[in-house]
């Protein structure tokens, strides 16, 4: 059997982004008891995956996020690896609005001539995460496709909402646009990036670049992402879904967190969630991955289907039996090493590269 420490949820948190913090106090975010075996919920894991599942069962016994998000991120505080050494990194304010806070973001790889670039947003359910715990894994991104990676430290919610994350993370792109020639980047060649709560967040990025006209975006690579504030609150998905890591509860709470108000209703602002967007015409082409038994997985699919019924080219990826984050405990395995070559391919193809067997 497979024992997942507390030092092991931590690395796996380099290739996690919506992960990064909850899987090392992962008690947080339990739910009640179900009257479902676990080994008939274990039953539903592709097989590759079930030896890092099981640990996550003891997981859904623990007090809700919503009491422990605080300590989930003091316990999180310190735990990415070293960042490489042969990779540059550069840390940098960039200013937004007299409103809203100025904004650190953290530049990686930078230099050389018209390289593409990646303006990348962490996960961890609006509420958890941050920039700086996502810079080894995004140094390994960035040299195995030769880019630039600006990754954000977006305002954590409940203490600021989208109103205050959605312009941080829109002027960090602006930013990145306009010091372009500086950074070695060529401005045709951006896209936005993310992983759960940071996936719902490049694909926002995406809405707001289209409709502001001021930056051009080439792609958005939007893995796991948390899309759509009805799911777990006046939709309910069907069991398997949604048991294991990131659960109907903890959903609940990042979105009541992230938009103010409860999710769910008919007052919900359009702004903040981009399932609720009426118009996906005029997108940049976009890559979602997904596992089946993810709680994302339904808006995730729905969300890819609108793209392509508004002309917008998309790469949907449905791994059978993989839960949220499965790609970062679970990376030594094909079916965690399939998934992120098939997202590190697409964002080549988008870049105007060829995409790799290996």
């Amino acid at each position: 059997m497979i024992e997942l420490t507390r030092r092991d949820i931590g690395r796996a948190t380099l290739w996690m982004g919506a992960a990064a913090a909850w899987h090392r106090a992962a008690p947080a975010l339990a739910r009640a008891p179900s009257t479902i075996s676990d080994e008939a919920l274990l039953a539903t894991v592709n097989p590759e995956l079930r030896e890092y599942a099981r640990p996550m069962l003891a997981w859904r016994k623990g007090a809700p996020l919503s009491q422990n998000y605080r300590n989930i991120r003091a316990q999180s505080a310190g735990a990415a690896a070293r960042p490489a050494s042969d990779v540059p990194v550069s840390r940098r304010r960039v200013g937004v609005s007299r409103s809203v806070p100025d904004v650190t973001v953290y530049v990686i790889n930078a230099g050389g001539e018209n390289r593409p670039a990646i303006l990348h947003t962490h996960g961890g359910g609006f509420v958890l995460g941050d920039a700086q715990s996502e810079i080894p894994g995004k140094e390994a991104l960035a040299k195995a496709l030769d880019c630039v990676i600006v990754t954000v430290d977006y305002a954590l919610a409940p203490e600021a909402t989208y109103r205050v994350s959605v312009e941080q993370n829109y002027a960090a792109l602006k930013w990145l646009h306009e010091n372009a020639r500086s950074l070695g980047v060529d401005r045709r060649r951006i896209a936005v990036m993310g992983e759960s709560a940071g996936g719902g967040h490049a694909a926002l990025l995406a809405i707001v670049a289209r409709d502001r006209g001021e930056v051009p975006v080439a792609f958005q690579c939007l893995v796991y992402p948390m899309l759509d504030d009805r799911t777990a609150s006046s939709r309910m998905p069907a069991w398997p879904i949604g048991q294991l890591a990131w659960d109907a509860p903890a959903n609940r709470f990042g979105w009541q967190s992230f938009l103010g108000e409860a999710p769910g209703t008919a007052r919900v602002p359009v702004a903040a969630v981009p399932a609720r967007t009426a118009r996906l015409a005029g997108l940049p082409p976009a890559f979602i991955g997904v596992g089946s038994i993810d709680l994302f997985v339904d808006e995730d699919v729905a969300y890819a289907k609108r793209l392509i019924d508004a002309a917008v080219p998309a790469e949907l990826h449905v791994v059978p039996g993989a839960f949220h984050g499965f790609d970062g405990v679970a990376a030594a395995t094909s079916v965690a090493r399939q998934f992120t070559l098939a997202k590190t391919n697409a964002l080549r193809r988008a870049f105007g590269e060829t995409a790799t067997a290996v």
